[in-house]
């Protein structure tokens, strides 16, 4: 990854943007709601390979992977698509790194990219080999764009008009004060743990801010999945920490234990419940961006542009 990725231009009314399912089947109904908000804000839509059918012998995947390898790089390489929006997670993205042809990817003008949970296994590999920032946030055919008015909006920002600072949510604090400067990596952490030694995905560079959040595993998974990411050195280089929702992943205070046990040691700023995640009004937060993170603040600043 580069010191400082090109962020691809905000969204205008009018602009296209594909709706895209690299991993799981996306709802019908909320997949229609997320592609009504979409047209309320004054953006064209053009679906890939039917966003949300089932077609694939594996019930948990949109279609089988080479069909969702390539729905996914002709969205990203159509000279009018201006933004790539998945529809959802799941699983399924770690299937289609070895149909795509990166090479063909990075060629392409800027692209805005969104999406989250599953899709980290995406922006690890995309973000830096397409030398871009991409957004980790709400995904079109999810409840946080269906019903979620704070995350939706958070959204429409980061699309339309990306703010300068990013607050933590009302139970954010420092449980490591201080500042750090750096690029954003992470995402949801066991895609980070599945994604070690995946072609294409870097370790974090130099001074890298870490995003970190998941939902469903319980404390000693967390516990596995960080001294997981310590004995690989992944965080070798980690300049600071900012930690998002857990949801589901057990009493909040053994989650909370279990990462001052294997992060407070690295000495580096560290933040919890930032708000980004599988959470009710989750933010929207930029990975391959220089930021400053001030843990006492519970802030995320942008402080580069390219």
């Amino acid at each position: 990854m580069t010191a400082c990725a090109v962020r691809p231009a905000p969204l205008r009314a009018g602009a296209r943007v594909a709706v895209v399912t690299p991993a799981g089947p996306a709802p019908p109904g909320l997949l229609a709601a997320g592609l009504a908000v979409l047209e309320s804000w004054g953006l064209r839509i053009r679906t890939y390979g039917g966003a949300g059918d089932r077609d694939s012998p594996l019930p948990y995947l949109a279609a089988d992977d080479a069909t969702r390898a390539t729905q996914l790089q002709r969205a990203w390489c159509d000279p009018d698509v201006d933004a790539v929006l998945c529809a959802r997670g799941g699983y399924g993205c770690l299937r289609v790194l070895d149909h795509l042809d990166l090479e063909a990817m990075a060629a392409t003008g800027p692209t805005l990219f969104v999406g989250s949970s599953d899709t980290t296994a995406l922006h690890a590999v995309l973000g830096p080999r397409c030398g871009l920032v991409t957004l980790f946030g709400p995904m079109v055919a999810t409840k946080a764009v269906a019903d979620d008015p704070a995350a939706r909006e958070g959204l429409r920002r980061a699309l339309f008009d990306p703010p300068a600072v990013l607050h933590g949510g009302p139970d954010a604090r420092a449980l490591v004060g201080g500042r750090a400067r750096g690029v954003t990596v992470g995402g949801t952490l066991s895609l980070l743990v599945s994604g070690l030694g995946v072609p294409g995905a870097p370790r974090p560079p130099d001074g890298a801010i870490a995003l970190l959040e998941d939902v469903t595993e319980a404390p000693y998974r967390i516990d596995h999945f960080l001294t997981h990411l310590l004995r690989a050195g992944w965080f070798d280089r980690v300049a600071g920490i900012a930690l998002g929702s857990w949801q589901d992943c057990g009493p909040p205070d053994q989650v909370r234990d279990v990462v001052l046990d294997r992060l407070a040691g690295l000495g580096v700023p560290l933040v919890e419940e930032m708000g980004f995640g599988h959470c009710r009004g989750q933010l929207t937060v930029p990975l391959g961006a220089e930021v400053e993170l001030d843990a006492d603040a519970t802030t995320l600043r942008a402080v580069g542009a390219c």
